[in-house]
């Protein structure tokens, strides 16, 4: 098992080039069961959730070839509609190959997720929808049975809560539904705007992008051809850099930047002190003279983002003051205080909300990752720490960020990954 071997403190310089987001390739990908061509999807990040999801579509009969983020798949030569537990087991995303499936073939059996480090996340709410637009479900040994023998058909569908890959898989269902589906109280993430935006210019008469009621005209069965196009930079990794660069005191530039998905991210860091200069398509940071405390609750896009949360906690602990930061989507997001704690951070938990005794020096010790986000908040913190620090089970950042240690290092990062 591999561990990250990090020197603190260290100044950061250059330049930094952002990779393709994966929750936005996510859904992407399996968008392309729609479709009856092969699809070109460029800027597609090389991380281990991405080859996970692959492999589920391989195993469903589809071919792919990934080489230097451009990612060929073609989907029409799928001819299994069970998704596997060995596979789903490993990645809660898997679930989102349920409504395009379920749309193209009229049935489809998909294992249950697993469970999720960071709290339950429940797909009751994918089911109740498909169940409106007129599928059979019942969960067997673990699995999701669907069928819609004479296809979906169009509802008005209201989202009791907002859910981002809810809202994706029944965008996809609607697609090649009969006649017409409303959708209220959908995600308005950039990643759900631009799943919508692909099935418009691939002719599905869609409304309402980038707000919470989506309207759209199902093909009635009919798969579509689907257009090539270029998976939008994280944002997550983007804010993840941002902090880096605050963390450590550090100016670099973020290459390959949307800046107009940051703001909730970007108002917190000026807020801090922080200064950040932009371009089209570039964000340069400079750091605060004096590192400010901060007060922050997580909510759904365009509100603070909660997997920048972890982030801007190990932020905090540097910052002159109390920070407050109250997390209001998932109920095990602080798992990462305890580790934080090891290096000397002076945190104390009350419920969903952390209260962050800033300024208390950091030092090396030996810390475990617990979840995708969790870890680069250790590896963020660790930079800012005297001595040596290990980072232990990265497989969790493995998931989600691209060479993060190799792109730290261009930046001046004392970062090694090792074996245990």
């Amino acid at each position: 098992m591999d561990y990250l071997q990090i020197q603190g403190p260290t100044t950061l310089n250059g330049t930094v080039t952002i990779s393709g987001a994966k929750n936005a390739a996510l859904p992407l990908i399996t968008l392309t069961l729609l479709a009856h061509n092969k699809v070109t999807l460029t800027n597609t990040p090389e991380v281990a959730d991405i080859k996970t999801l692959l492999k589920l579509l391989e195993n469903l009969g589809a071919t792919q070839t990934l080489k230097n983020h451009v990612l060929e798949l073609d989907t029409s030569t799928v001819n299994h509609t069970m998704a596997n537990y060995d596979i789903v087991k490993t990645m809660r995303a898997s679930i989102l190959v349920l409504g395009p499936l379920l749309a193209r073939f009229g049935h489809c059996e998909v294992s249950l997720p697993g469970g999720c480090a960071i709290g339950q996340r429940p797909i009751d709410l994918h089911l109740k929808a498909l169940e409106q637009m007129g599928a059979k479900i019942t969960i067997h040994a673990g699995y999701v049975n669907a069928v819609a023998p004479n296809g979906l058909q169009g509802a008005h569908i209201i989202f009791d809560k907002i859910t981002v890959t809810g809202t994706a898989n029944i965008v996809m269902a609607a697609a090649l539904a009969h006649g017409k589906t409303v959708l209220v109280n959908c995600a308005k993430e950039p990643e759900v705007v631009q799943l919508c935006e692909i099935l418009r210019d691939s002719g599905i008469d869609i409304r309402g992008i980038g707000t919470s009621e989506l309207t759209i005209m199902g093909t009635g069965g009919k798969t579509i051809d689907m257009v090539d196009f270029e998976i939008i930079p994280d944002r997550i990794e983007a804010g993840t850099y941002l902090c880096a660069a605050a963390i450590t005191n550090s100016t670099i530039t973020l290459d390959n930047v949307r800046h107009d998905h940051l703001d909730a991210v970007t108002a917190k860091l000026e807020q801090m002190g922080c200064k950040i200069d932009i371009t089209d398509s570039t964000m340069t940071i400079h750091p605060a003279q004096k590192l400010k405390h901060v007060e922050l609750i997580t909510q759904e896009y365009p509100a603070f983002p909660t997997d920048m949360q972890a982030q801007f906690l190990a932020l905090a602990t540097l910052a002159e003051g109390t920070s407050i930061i109250e997390e209001r989507l998932f109920e095990n997001r602080f798992m990462h205080v305890s580790e934080l704690q090891r290096l000397g951070a002076d945190i104390r938990l009350n419920g969903h909300t952390a209260m962050v005794m800033g300024g208390t020096p950091l030092f090396g010790a030996d810390i475990m990752a617990t979840d995708l986000r969790a870890s680069s908040a250790l590896v963020l913190a660790a930079m800012a720490a005297e001595g040596t620090t290990n980072v232990h089970r990265i497989y969790h950042l493995d998931r989600g960020y691209e060479d993060l240690e190799g792109k730290l290092r261009l930046l001046g990062a004392k970062i090694e990954r090792l074996k245990e």
